[in-house]
């Protein structure tokens, strides 16, 4: 299921959540990584969960806020997890 927001939504927001929901990604009516999910193919999707989530766990050494990037990963981590989980219970 898409989340929907409002551009208007996501400019009242007081607190931007860097990790979880970033302002920049709530912007219209459907976030960033719900457009993937519902382009790419089921491996595709997991495979760009899977290369996200590397991707930030193998900067975060060299960037200014170490522990947002791993928190990052994280999520990308956990939307993986979940996205098995599903796939498990579809079985």
């Amino acid at each position: 299921m898409l989340k929907k927001r409002t551009l208007i939504k996501a400019e009242k927001d007081n607190q931007n959540d860097m990790v979880n929901s970033p302002n920049h990604y709530t912007v219209g009516l459907i976030e960033a990584i719900d457009v993937m999910k519902a382009k790419l193919t089921r491996e595709q999707f997991i495979g760009h969960l899977l290369a996200t989530s590397l991707k930030y766990l193998m900067r975060f050494n060299y960037k200014d806020k170490k522990l947002l990037d791993t928190e990052k990963a994280g999520w990308y981590v956990n939307r993986l997890i979940l996205e098995l989980r599903a796939e498990e219970d579809e079985e």
